[in-house]
C-alpha cells in the first residue's frame, strides 16, 4: 500500500470515528437535556449548555481512552489481558464520568441558580449517575473493541485471500510453463520421424510447428482461452500430426456454437487430442477416428474426446500432461471442475472435462 493510499485510508477512518463520536454522544445526551429541561426547569439556554457539556464529557473521556489504547497497542493484546484492562478502564471512566457531571451540576446550582450546595455532598452523589456511567462506558468500549476486532479479521481475511491468490497464480504459472516443453517434445518427435522419409513434408511440419508455438506462447500468458481460439490451435496441431499419420488419422468435431466464446483452461483440448493420438492412434496399425464433442449439459460444459485404444497402459492416465490438466482444473475452478479418463467400450477410450458454465465467462 503506497503512502497516498495509506494516508487516505487513515483520514477516512478518523472522519468515521469523529462522526460516530458526535452522533453517539449527541443522541445519548438528548435524554439528559430533556430531563433537566422538564424536571429541573433549566430553561432553553441552560439546557443547551448542559447538553453541550454532556456531549463534551462523553467525547473527552472516550477519546482519552482511545488515545491511550492506541498508544499502548491494546488491540494486539491476548483476550485475557485485554479484558482486565477493559474492566479497569470502565470502572475508572465511570468514576471520572460521575466526578465531571457532579462538578457540572454543582457549578450550575451554586453559580447560576445561586443555591447553597455542599461541594462534597455534590461530588459524592452517585445514584443513578454511577450506573449510567458504567453502562455508557461499557457500551462504548465494547463497541470500540468489537469494531477493531472486526477490522482485524477483515484485514486478516483479505491478506489470506491475497496470499492464496498469489499462491494459486504461481501454481498455474508453473503448470503452464510445463505445457509448451511437453507439447514441443511430442511435436518434434513427430517431425523427426518425417525428416528422412519425406523432407518436404517435414519442412511443412516445421512451418506448422512455428505457427503453433507462436500462437500457444501468446495464449499461454492467459489462464483461460475461448473455445474458438483453442480449436484454432487444435486444428493446426492436427494438421501437423496428419503429416505423419496421413490417412491413419481422422477426426470428427462437434461443437455447440453458442460456446464458441466460452473460456476454458488454455491448451486443455489440445492436450486431450495429443493424448488420444499418442496413446490411441499411434498404437493402432490401421489408425482410427478421434471424435471431439463440446456441449452444454445443464450448468456444466463438457469437452469429450474418444479414441481407439485401451487403458491397460497406465502411463497414458498418469502422464505429465494429464496430471497437469487435473491440477489446473482443480486450481482454476476450486474443485468444481473434473477430468475423467475411462474405457467406455471395447477398444474405445473416452476423456471428459467438465467445467461449471458461467455466463460471465462467455465473452
Amino acid at each position: 500500500m503506497n503512502s497516498n493510499t495509506k494516508t487516505l485510508k487513515n483520514n477516512t477512518t478518523k472522519a468515521l470515528y469523529w462522526k460516530c463520536q458526535l452522533l453517539g454522544w449527541c443522541t445519548v445526551s438528548v435524554y439528559w437535556a430533556y430531563t433537566v429541561y422538564t424536571r429541573d426547569d433549566y430553561g432553553v439556554f441552560y439546557t443547551f449548555c448542559n447538553y453541550v457539556l454532556d456531549v463534551g464529557i462523553g467525547i473527552f473521556l472516550t477519546h482519552m481512552y482511545r488515545t491511550y489504547a492506541l498508544k499502548a497497542n491494546w488491540s494486539q493484546l491476548p483476550i485475557q489481558r485485554l479484558l482486565i484492562r477493559v474492566i479497569t478502564s470502565i470502572l475508572l471512566l465511570a468514576f471520572l464520568y460521575v466526578l465531571l457531571n457532579n462538578l457540572k451540576w454543582y457549578g450550575y446550582w451554586t453559580l447560576i441558580a445561586e443555591q447553597d450546595k455542599d461541594i462534597w455532598v455534590s461530588l459524592l452523589y452517585w445514584d443513578p449517575i454511577l450506573l449510567t456511567g458504567l453502562r455508557l462506558m461499557s457500551i462504548w468500549i465494547l463497541a470500540y473493541h468489537l469494531y477493531h476486532y472486526y477490522q482485524k479479521e477483515v484485514v486478516t481475511a483479505r491478506e489470506y485471500a491475497q496470499l492464496s491468490l498469489v499462491a494459486k497464480q504461481a501454481q498455474l504459472d508453473n503448470l503452464s510453463a510445463q505445457l509448451n516443453p511437453h507439447f514441443l517434445f511430442n511435436s518434434l518427435n513427430s517431425i523427426k520421424s518425417l525428416i528422412v522419409e519425406n523432407p518436404n513434408v517435414a519442412r511443412r511440419g516445421i512451418d506448422l510447428l512455428s505457427d503453433l508455438l507462436r500462437s500457444s506462447l501468446y495464449e499461454k500468458e492467459k489462464d483461460l482461452i475461448s473455445i474458438k481460439n483453442e480449436l484454432a490451435l487444435v486444428n493446426d496441431y492436427i494438421e501437423l500430426e496428419k503429416l505423419r499419420f496421413e490417412e491413419r488419422l481422422t477426426i470428427d468435431i462437434t461443437i455447440d456454437k453458442t460456446l464458441a466464446h466460452f473460456k476454458i483452461p488454455t491448451l486443455s483440448i489440445q492436450l486431450l487430442i495429443e493424448n488420444a493420438i499418442k496413446h490411441g492412434i499411434d498404437k493402432v496399425i490401421e489408425g482410427g477416428l478421434i471424435t471431439l464433442k463440446i456441449g452444454k449439459n445443464g450448468d456444466q460444459v463438457y469437452i469429450q474426446v474418444q479414441n481407439p485404444g485401451k487403458l491397460t497402459d497406465t502411463k497414458s492416465a498418469k502422464g505429465l500432461g494429464l496430471m497437469n490438466l487435473k491440477k489446473r482444473l482443480e486450481l482454476q475452478y476450486n474443485k468444481e471442475a473434473s477430468f475423467t479418463l475411462e474405457e467406455i467400450a471395447n477398444n474405445v477410450v473416452q476423456a471428459t472435462i467438465l467445467v461449471p458454465y458461467k455466463t460471465d465467462e462467455n465473452i
